[in-house]
Formats: C-alpha cells, structure tokens, sequence
C-alpha cells in the first residue's frame, strides 16, 4: 500500500512534465502515431511531430525521441527501443526535479550556448543520460 502511494506522489510530482508529454502524445497519435505503456512510462511514436520539433531544435541531426515526464515521443518504434535506457534516465531526473526539470534543463542548456559551449551535449542532463548508454561523455 505504501509503495503505491508514493509512487502516486511521485506521478503527481512529475505530472507537470506529464501534461506537455500527454499534450504531445495527443497530438501525435491524431498524425497516426501508436501508444502503449512500457514500465509505468506511456510511449508514443510521434515521428511527424518530432521532425517539426527537430527544426527548432539545438540537436543537429533531429530528435530521434524526447522524454517530457513519464511520457516518451519517438519517431518510430525502433527509436523508442533503441534510445530506451536514455530516455529512462531522463523519467528519473523528472521523478527528482519535478516541475523544476524543464526550467532547469533550458537554464543549463542558455548558461552552455552563452559560455559558448554545445546546448545539447555539454549539458548535464544529457551527459547523466548519455553515461548510461556507455557513451565516454
């Protein structure tokens, strides 16, 4: 019983992060995409709605997946597969940042870009997530 209400608590805590991904999820599925829950974490295939956002985007070469709460939008199911333990470690970093994970990353990536260093892959968040696909960041 406790288990589950903490893991409530930590939903509830994330949920901000969880509206802009179910928003998305919405959109994305309206272009054709498929949903299905994988370890407590819906995902949702979204490739049209992430070529768009890869236009406005820092990451050269386009966004493959993103992660936005306990939700992860990729741009096909081999995406999603392929790019899972990253993205997981991103839905940790949502579990301890709460509503602070999105302001916290894009003031980490504007303090990168104003240094003069890369918005993306100099930022910590990436560089956790990056380890954990054994990537020597």
């Amino acid at each position: 019983m406790w288990r589950r209400a903490a893991r409530s608590v930590v939903y509830l805590w994330v949920s901000p992060g969880s509206l802009v991904g179910l928003t998305a999820a919405a959109i994305a599925r309206r272009q054709g995409g498929r949903a299905r829950v994988v370890d407590g974490v819906l995902e949702v295939t979204a490739g049209p709605l992430l070529a768009l956002m890869s236009r406005y985007s820092a990451v050269g070469g386009g966004i493959r997946a993103i992660t936005l709460g306990h939700v992860v939008l990729g741009t096909d199911a081999e995406a999603l597969e392929s790019t899972r333990l990253h993205e997981r470690v991103h839905v940790r970093q949502y579990e301890r940042w709460g509503p602070l994970f999105i302001p916290a990353y894009l003031a980490c990536s504007g303090w990168l870009w104003l240094r003069g260093r890369n918005p993306y892959l100099d930022n910590p968040f990436e560089i956790e997530a990056y380890r954990a696909d054994g990537w020597p960041v």
